[in-house]
């Protein structure tokens, strides 16, 4: 584990070693607050070069799951500033995943009066859970005007602005996953017929605008995005390869233009090879790969000239010591998956430590 073990620097991006522990829902967030639990959590993994928190919401409307933190209230800004501090302190660094749920939530998940915003009024097939009814079909968004966009993109920057004064060294906007951005980009959700649809340039406007703005409002050094080729995760229809890969290559050129920190891969689904190649010739910066990796496959992926940095979410979650515990060839522990998203301290905090 010699590369992923040591540290790592590209650019003015420097991280103590390879690993970073990627970001995960963990729903323990109360009134949407980060809290103390939180802080625990955080500070018992700062083995990682770099954490990239939980999808924190950059405005009300992005709140679609129950107990998310966000990031719009000072309130939400004061909460996180412990976590920052605490994970500073062993020398990890940390970005807040912006993460605005899209058309993927229910009503009973946003403040009052909050409705759910997406590109179009398409309703995602599916369920998802509130603490208000338990399991319920995915409420109606409101499609996003212009104007909509514009004030989602400011929502985008502003959070931003507060992460920063939290404490956090930077932000990676979530492309991924069936979220908001990605919703935009996939055209079996977006119809729309003005400037943010149609063409795949069209469809990625929106995505290139939200970093750019992000970037020029806080440094483009303090950037990331994460994305999911071929990703059918909330409610995504798979649409023509090529015209995925050519969407993919397409946002990898702007965003290395833009000069962003880092571009992240998540293997929700099979990639080919050909878009992997696409977007590391399009890209200079920084690559982080994840989803599915171990060890031994992390430290071959940093050989295998795609991904410059590995992430790691399962292990992390339930392994609070995992760099340690390669360091000794130990086990990991296995996932309490019944206690994943629940309020509390079970599941999140007591995974035993080799200590």
């Amino acid at each position: 584990m010699k590369k992923l073990l040591s540290p790592f620097t590209k650019g003015k991006f420097e991280l103590k070693n390879h690993l970073v522990m990627a970001p995960m829902t963990r729903s323990r967030a109360i009134d949407n607050l980060p809290n103390p639990l939180m802080e625990i959590y955080y500070g018992q993994r700062t083995g990682a070069g770099l954490i990239v928190t939980e999808g924190t919401a950059p405005v009300p409307e992005a709140l679609g799951y129950p107990r998310i933190p966000g990031i719009f209230s000072p309130q939400q800004v004061e909460a996180w500033k412990p976590i920052t501090a605490k994970v500073h302190r062993d020398e990890t660094k940390i970005f807040l995943q912006l993460m605005h749920t899209g058309r993927i939530g229910h009503k009973d998940n946003l403040p009052k009066g909050i409705s759910l915003a997406g590109p179009t009024a398409s309703k995602a097939v599916g369920q998802i859970f509130t603490d208000t009814k338990g399991l319920q079909d995915f409420s109606e968004p409101l499609p996003l005007s212009k104007d909509g966009i514009k004030q989602v993109i400011a929502g985008f920057v502003s959070a931003s602005k507060n992460a920063i004064e939290a404490g956090f060294d930077g932000v990676e906007i979530h492309g991924a996953n069936g979220y908001l951005l990605e919703q935009f980009l996939n055209p079996n959700v977006n119809n729309r017929t003005d400037k943010y649809g149609g063409s795949l340039k069209n469809r990625s406007r929106f995505t290139i605008e939200v970093v750019q703005a992000v970037a020029q409002d806080i440094g483009k050094e303090k950037v990331g995005i994460r994305f999911s080729p071929f990703s059918k995760l909330g409610d995504l229809a798979l649409y023509d390869e090529e015209e995925t890969t050519a969407t993919y290559a397409w946002l990898a050129q702007n965003l290395n233009e833009l000069g962003i920190a880092y571009i992240h891969i998540a293997v929700n689904a099979p990639i080919p090879e050909k878009t992997f190649q696409m977007i590391r010739n399009n890209f200079s910066g920084t690559i982080i790969l994840s989803n599915g990796l171990t060890p031994e496959t992390g430290e071959e992926a940093l050989h295998a000239g795609f991904a410059d940095l590995a992430a790691f979410g399962r292990s992390f979650l339930s392994t609070p010591d995992f760099v340690e515990k390669i360091k000794a060839g130990a086990a990991i522990n296995p996932v309490d998956y019944a206690h994943l998203y629940t309020p509390g301290s079970v599941g999140y905090i007591d995974y035993p430590t080799i200590q």
